[in-house]
């Protein structure tokens, strides 16, 4: 039997692998060649001492012997080997690298899978810059394609759905933040709470008057949605709400919100993409606050649709654009709609928020006042944005606007539909945009609003995100609505209470509600003191993104003159 000796092995005393000391390593292995090979190679032998390179035709004859048995560059036994496996390796590197992915995603709509068209996005800019553009963007696609490549090679990205900004957190959840608790939707939809009738403590603001006008607009007599710059509109939070800060502290009540947060967690269950609220515990008192530029300022479009929205953040059709487009579209919808003749109703107080002088938009803000419980009384701010006069009797109105981009999703044609079939329009709605519906219509009941006006707004072109016609405006009944869209209040003060319920057990401290951006649940972390004092808003919004294309600059002041011409071209025919 043959003995097998095992060789000596030194000790290193001072750390990992063999000493320095080249004792242990034999000199002529020192400098034997690496042969380089990159990650996608399979590895065959590392050497072969039974062949010869020097003698192979075309070879280098100068080559070192030793070379030649670690080198298998040349050799065609070892492409053999791996060739069936190799070819569909390289298969990745060509044309067809996209598609190689596509089977980790879901199948999109052809339309937008890797559309040539897609750097459309913006309006047409100069030649020179059209090309650089292009280069731009041609860039940016190789290097997602890149980094989707490795990421899907990598099969980390197996089982996530796509990789889009909707399915991003709102807010970064830090390492150092703590979870406490998360509460799945399931739990949410067996809550109920009757609260009782509220009391108003105070109205703010003054109302301009709803032009009933445009009850009877229709889309063959559509209008053109115009645009307000000059007039303000707040999206103060709860602390910096002066009216609030001085209720709080005559100790009116326990817990302070706004019509937008309570709306977010009484439809919390509806909400498929991510969003955050901050809480404070302050003393006996719970504030419930949103980040400065937070996702609740935005309306999400399409956030309920089975229908995926494109995923690049620039395309005017990802969720991103489009909420932000559908902020401004309701914002401009809002004041459109007043008659506008100076006459206003103003209330015990002028808007709280207003430096004077500014234009303001009509809106009338209503701190109300829910009791919880004993011991818990809850006030908001609640908005009703215009006021109508009928038989002496005034009616208070929330308007909004619901905006069409592109027919092609949703399968209904607007212009052809809202005639004959406003019916099958509204439930493709509902369906799509469940969640902002929803909240509208809570917003509407926390304001005791007698009527919700729905504006229908849609493009002028699918592909002009810029401009857009008011299509028909139709009135609901809160109430009415909410039994129609299945939204049971006692359910919705049911999920207010439980968060409140909860929070309250809390010590003092700051705290963060976020919706899971995957998965129907709530989480609840804890968050230092200073968290989100100066946070940086990724991208705020001016009034004027919404006017003119991104590319404003670049285009020269001749074409800004040539729009506004237009422009007011367009608004004078209108008035005409």
């Amino acid at each position: 039997m043959v003995g097998f000796e095992l060789g000596s092995v030194p000790f290193n005393s001072d750390g990992w692998g063999p000493p320095d000391s080249s004792v242990a390593v034999p000199n002529q292995i020192s400098n034997a060649p690496f042969a380089p090979f990159s990650r996608s190679d399979k590895l065959g032998r590392i050497a072969d001492w039974t062949r010869s390179l020097s003698n192979r035709p075309g070879s280098n004859s100068k080559q070192n012997p030793t070379d030649s048995a670690f080198d298998f560059s040349g050799d065609d036994s070892f492409a053999t080997l791996a060739a069936d496996e190799d070819s569909s390796f390289r298969l990745v590197d060509t044309a067809a690298k996209s598609h190689h992915h596509g089977q980790h995603r879901p199948k999109f709509n052809p339309r937008w899978r890797f559309n040539p068209h897609h750097n459309r996005s913006q309006l047409p800019q100069r030649r020179d810059e059209e090309v650089e553009a292009k280069k731009r963007e041609q860039e940016k696609e190789r290097a997602r394609r890149d980094r989707l490549y490795n990421l899907n090679r990598s099969g980390t990205n197996a089982g996530q759905r796509r990789e889009s900004a909707v399915f991003k957190s709102s807010v970064d959840i830090q390492p150092e933040w703590n979870m406490l608790d998360q509460i799945p939707f399931s739990t949410f939809s067996k809550l109920s709470f009757s609260v009782p009738e509220p009391e108003d403590l105070l109205i703010c603001g003054g109302l301009e008057f709803y032009d009933r006008s445009y009850d009877r607009i229709t889309p063959k007599n559509e209008r053109r949605l115009e645009r307000f710059k000059n007039k303000n509109f707040f999206k103060i939070t709860t602390t910096d709400d002066p009216v609030i800060r001085r209720l709080a502290n005559e100790d009116k009540a326990t817990v302070f919100a706004t019509d937008t947060i309570l709306s977010t967690l009484m439809c919390a269950p509806r909400s498929v993409y991510s969003w955050d609220i901050v809480v404070q515990r302050v003393g006996n008192k719970l504030f419930f606050d949103k980040r400065d530029g937070s996702q609740l300022d935005l309306l999400s479009v399409h956030e309920t649709s089975q229908e995926p929205l494109p995923d690049v953040k620039d395309d005017i059709n990802s969720a991103y654009s489009l909420s932000v487009e559908a902020a401004y579209i309701n914002q401009n919808f809002s004041q459109q709609v007043l008659i506008r003749d100076g006459k206003k109703l103003s209330y015990d107080e002028p808007n709280p928020f207003a430096t004077e002088g500014e234009e303001v938009a009509s809106v009338g803000y209503r701190y109300r006042r829910w009791k919880l419980d004993d011991d818990t009384f809850l006030v908001a701010r609640c908005e009703v944005q215009s006021v109508v006069e009928l038989n002496n009797q005034r009616s208070f109105l929330t308007l909004n606007a619901l905006n069409e981009f592109d027919p092609k999703y949703s399968g209904v044609d607007w212009r052809q539909k809202l005639e004959t079939q406003r019916g099958a329009v509204l439930a493709t709605e509902l369906k799509n945009n469940a969640n902002k519906l929803a909240k509208w219509t809570s917003q509407a009941l926390l304001a005791n609003a007698d009527m919700m006006k729905l504006g229908y707004v849609s493009r002028v072109h699918p592909r002009d995100h810029f401009n857009h016609v008011i299509l028909a405006v139709v009135g609901y009944k809160p109430k009415d609505f909410a039994a129609q869209i299945n939204l049971n209040t006692s359910n919705m003060w049911g999920i207010v209470k439980s968060i409140v319920d909860l929070c309250m057990k809390l010590n003092e401290g700051k705290y963060v509600l976020v919706k899971d951006p995957t998965k129907p649940q709530v989480r609840i972390y804890e968050v230092p003191p200073d968290a989100f004092e100066n946070d940086y808003v990724e991208e705020p919004l001016p009034e004027d993104e919404q006017v003119q294309p991104p590319t404003e600059e670049a285009q020269g002041s001749e074409a800004n003159a040539a729009a506004n011409e237009v422009e007011e071209k367009e608004v004078s025919t209108e008035a005409a």
